[in-house]
């Protein structure tokens, strides 16, 4: 066949061409004058999402995903020493941790060189990049503290830059807190609400100035950019093996030689950028989810990108990172919009609200909650007894917590396998520091001291679901249970304690307190809803059902001193007849005229005995007498069929399509009341898969109301999201509260956004907000103030109405990229049920300016629950061999009322990790919105402080340091000089007191001097 002449033309070029290597200049920096296009390598690594954690590391279950954190990390380092002009920036801890384990002395080494010339930056620093809805404060700053002390020891660097790319919607907590009081310069995001993102591009105001705290104000602001478009590359510049987007070909010899027509793209899209960003600097994220697993595809094209871009000269690109690119932007000396509050909710598009995850998942959110509280209790015993190098410890936990605050996790839109394995890494976590507060108690219990300390303390993880086995022994044998309370809170506290015990008879059950008093208690039946959800969910954790099942409920109330335990004894002796009050049994028959008013106390709440609902709050104590009703209903999740673009409900998204009342499949809601001398208590079914109790105590000025919710029906097809909501006579005017991470509360107005002219298409799902401490509203007389035991979604959808979303059983998968109905199930023997459940909320009623003081106070009870432990007593011997009382603070002291200890932490350095926060905003209340004192001798009294150093929040370095290192950003509208915002002052070395401004946390290193009482204390 004979061959075109053209083709041998060609043949000969190819194989006489010059065969060179092309070697690229990446070296160029910042040139003034000239756009700057910042290329900024980067991969997002998800803590755990549609595979575990481990599974994203290692890179198995590529079924559903082909993802490896350990290629990328192990591809990056040769990538970066190729070329000493190239840079990256990493940011999940829990990755690079285990990473950082498997290397060799010499990797390791080669790494710090990389770190130390600022080619692969560490920055956010946290062991995972944590949800801003629905995470606690407290959780968010012990995460990032795990892993900033992890790089600060190993590299000797502090993290400079937030890097909060993916979450859906950011809090004002994560500005101030964990973004200014940790250190960082600046803060960058991904998620804005499309609206909110619109208006920006148009007024150049992406990048601003972020106020999130009013009473902290500009001395806790930090410079913030959100991205254009998320946190991906522009349009064609993805380069990961086997991505669409064009590379440079630049080989003359070779087809397809297209430099031009890339370098004419780069461009294109940099002015783009440019036109809706301020200064000459612009920001290109280089990376996305899981990428450069073969790092060298991506640093090959910019490579090439960089080096034909400026050879074109029209603009100037650079290899960087978001320091360079922060100092950048603080070199212009420009001012910035300033921007207060947050950007909550967050919608991507018209009908996607992701408002659905602040609920998702609520039986994990709960669990999360409860081992938060128990992790800072477990903390405070670890540093009485001295944490051990060889015993158990409290690290399993904290690991395992910081985890599961990745926003993936603990937000509940993850795969189910993926939320069992967090769940999974929690309970092993929590087994060991189980063990360490059984031996913590012990010996600080013991008489003899912790060598000869043998009692075996038990818990009950699952007392909630009123399985307790330590305490369902059988005191008629002459048995006693003994009970010690630990109370990790710095203020003597009271509280009801209800624990499970099985057949007795109340007049035979008698409890002693810890001086030997007989005190008063309660026996109250326990219903049979709760023993079946006791005896299935025990069989789905333990693998088989309980031989035993209790009937009562012994309810008694326990003092307990600060940073102590108490301990109270109880027996089947014959009570006196000042404790032998019997309870009585009321239930409802549905007469017309019928009215229930229930309260031992101050408080009291009025019933129709007819409909068998709460109609009236009353509290007599504080004038107050309150039209008050509460009801169920729930959402019917919408299926995106009928849409043009289809949006279904689902994990993320919540898209109501259409809502009803739950009405009792009875004419009426019967009502049965259990009254006693220390509680009363309303038993309502609701209906078949809804069951209520409200309790009301005597000591107590709220209601209590206890939930249980499962298995939502789905026989119709449809999912549904339940809702309870209390409505009251308030004139709210559109208006109410909702806590930033359980921290500052945000006003919220419904149907309007502060930042731009909302376009509402979603009145219901476009109103909600993620609620950690509790939601309130407001008139000119009247407060409603609800407290949560763990983040839910709620609004006020009605004037004077305020509503919670519960629990949701969804159908459909929302199409943002978990690819799985939020369909939660529980089984046991192969049969499977729809997950079930049982949570609490607070309400309480007060004269308009007065409730500060009860959300508060009770926000910190509801995070800090009593710590229990039981132990049998054969006769007398308890008292001779134990210390009935402990308390770790001077016996005349107490924490502040507005004061709590966030942390008290024994390192394994033997130092001492110290947090103290004021609960109170400015203005919040008139007597303890105001500056505190600690005394941290009394706080210590056993122990002399040889050295106590200020820290910034994430204890990575000095306080004084940070704030001497910290870049002050000019504001549009001021004058430059900016009103003095209240602080502690430094803390002086010999008085050793703290003070504490509103909305202050402080945080201290502390060397204790445990050979000597007497030696000089100092400051550093």
């Amino acid at each position: 066949m004979a061959v075109p002449l053209y083709l041998l033309i060609l043949l000969v070029g190819v194989l006489c061409g010059e065969s060179k290597f092309m070697v690229y200049n990446t070296s160029q920096s910042i040139v003034p004058g000239k756009l700057n296009v910042h290329l900024v390598p980067h991969t997002h690594d998800d803590v755990g999402w549609l595979k575990t954690v481990d599974q994203y590391y290692v890179g198995s279950n590529n079924s559903i995903q082909g993802a490896c954190v350990q290629n990328v990390l192990d591809s990056v380092v040769p990538a970066l020493l190729a070329d000493k002009n190239r840079k990256f920036i990493y940011v999940e801890q829990a990755f690079f941790q285990r990473w950082w384990r498997d290397q060799s002395e010499t990797v390791q080494s080669t790494v710090k060189q990389l770190v130390s010339s600022g080619q692969l930056e560490l920055i956010n620093g946290g062991m995972c990049m944590h949800d801003e809805a629905v995470p606690h404060y407290i959780d968010m700053i012990d995460q990032t503290t795990l892993g900033h002390r992890f790089i600060k020891e190993e590299f000797g660097i502090t993290p400079r830059i937030g890097w909060q790319i993916d979450p859906f919607g950011h809090s004002a907590v994560q500005a101030y807190l964990l973004g200014a009081e940790v250190g960082f310069d600046s803060l960058f995001f991904g998620r804005i609400d499309y609206q909110d993102r619109a208006k920006r591009k148009a007024e150049k105001s992406l990048e601003v100035v972020w106020r999130g705290s009013k009473s902290l104000s500009s001395s806790a602001q930090i410079f913030a950019g959100a991205f254009p478009e998320n946190y991906e590359p522009p349009k064609g510049f993805y380069f990961e093996v086997n991505d669409d987007s064009p590379v440079v070909q630049d080989d003359r010899n070779l087809f397809d030689y297209n430099v031009q027509d890339r370098v004419n793209d780069f461009v294109a899209a940099a002015l783009s950028q440019a036109n809706i960003t301020r200064t000459n600097h612009i920001m290109w994220t280089m990376g996305t989810d899981f990428k450069y697993q073969y790092a060298h595809t991506w640093f090959r094209q910019m490579d090439k990108l960089i080096h034909y871009v400026n050879q074109d000269g029209r603009i100037n690109a650079l290899y960087s990172t978001p320091s360079i690119y922060t100092d950048a932007k603080y070199a212009t000396n420009g001012s910035w919009p300033i921007k207060t509050k947050d950007f909550f909710p967050y919608a991507d598009r018209v009908n996607a609200y992701w408002t659905g995850y602040f609920t998702s998942r609520p039986a994990l959110k709960g669990y999360v909650r409860m081992m938060s509280g128990y992790y800072l209790a477990a903390r405070q015993l670890e540093f009485f007894n001295g944490r051990s190098k060889s015993g158990p410890n409290t690290d399993s936990l904290g690991d395992a917590l910081a985890i599961a605050q990745h926003h993936d996790a603990v937000s509940g839109t993850e795969k189910q396998h993926v939320a069992d394995d967090y769940a999974k890494r929690l309970s092993i976590g929590y087994k060991e520091a189980e063990d360490l507060v059984a031996e913590s108690l012990a010996c600080l219990a013991s008489k003899t001291g912790c060598q000869n300390a043998v009692t075996k303390f038990q818990q009950c993880p699952l007392l909630n679901i009123s399985y307790c086995p330590p305490s369902e022994i059988d005191l008629s044998s002459g048995k006693k249970l003994v009970v010690v309370v630990y109370n990790s809170l710095g203020w003597t506290r009271e509280d009801v304690l209800r624990i499970p015990l099985t057949q007795v008879i109340d007049e035979n059950v008698t409890v002693w307190d810890s001086s030997g008093q007989e005190i008063e208690s309660q026996i109250i039946p326990i219903s049979n809803g709760s023993l079946g959800i006791r005896n299935y969910y025990s069989a789905a954790y333990l693998g088989k059902a309980p031989s035993l099942s209790p009937a009562y409920w012994l309810a008694f109330s326990a003092s307990v001193p600060p940073l102590g335990f108490s301990t109270y004894t109880i027996s089947s002796a014959k009570r006196t007849a000042a404790a032998s009050k019997r309870q009585t049994f009321y239930k409802s028959r549905g007469n017309k005229n019928d009215i229930v008013e229930v309260g031992p106390g101050n408080l009291k709440l009025v019933y129709s005995g007819n409909e068998g609902e709460l109609t009236r709050y009353i509290n007599n104590k504080r004038s107050v007498n309150a039209s008050v009703q509460q009801s169920y209903s729930f959402y019917l999740a919408h299926d995106g069929s009928t849409d043009l673009e289809p949006q279904a409900a689902g994990a993320y998204i919540f898209r109501p399509n259409g809502s009803f009342s739950i009405k009792s499949e009875r004419q009426q809601v019967p009502l049965t009341v259990y009254r006693g001398p220390i509680l009363d208590e309303v038993h309502q079914t609701i209906n078949s898969w809804i069951y209520q109790i409200t309790r009301v105590y005597k000591g107590k000025e709220h209601a209590e109301v206890e939930f249980t919710v499962g298995p939502i029906p789905i026989d119709d097809g449809i999912g549904k999201e339940i809702v309870t909501r209390i409505s009251t006579n308030i004139k709210s005017n559109k208006t109410f509260y909702t806590d930033s991470s359980g921290r500052d509360f945000i006003e919220r107005i419904r149907d309007y956004r502060a930042d731009w002219s909302l376009q509402v298409n979603q009145p219901v799902a476009g109103n909600y907000y993620p609620i950690n401490l509790g939601i309130y509203m407001k008139d000119t007389n009247t407060e409603l103030s609800i407290l949560v035991d763990r983040s839910v979604g709620g609004s006020s959808i009605v004037d004077g109405q305020v509503e919670l979303m519960l629990h949701r059983r969804l159908l459909h998968d929302d199409s943002r990229g978990v690819a799985e109905a939020l369909n939660e199930t529980v089984c046991v023997h192969d049969e499977c049920t729809g997950l079930t459940i049982q949570g609490k909320y607070y309400l309480r009623v007060d004269p308009q300016g007065e409730a500060a003081k009860w959300r508060r106070s009770f926000g910190q009870q509801i995070y800090s629950p009593f710590l229990l432990a039981f132990a049998e007593q054969d006769g007398d011997k308890w008292e001779s061999s134990h210390v009935p009382t402990f308390s770790g603070v001077d016996a005349s002291y107490s924490l502040p009322e507005n004061v709590a200890m966030i942390t008290l932490q024994e390192l394994q350095d033997g130092k001492v990790l110290l947090r103290l926060a004021h609960l109170y905003e400015i203005e919040e209340d008139q007597d303890l919105s105001v500056m505190a004192s600690v005394e941290l001798k009394k706080l210590f009294p056993n122990k002399t402080i040889s050295k106590i150093s200020e820290m910034s929040l994430s204890a990575n370095q000095e306080r004084a340091e940070m704030l001497k290192k910290r870049l002050v950003w000019k504001v549009e509208g001021s004058n430059d000089v900016e009103p003095t915002v209240l602080r502690g002052r430094p803390i002086d070395p010999s008085e050793l007191v703290v003070e504490l401004a509103p909305m202050e946390i402080r945080t201290f290193s502390i060397d204790f001097n445990y050979k000597s009482s007497t030696s000089e204390s100092k400051v550093d």
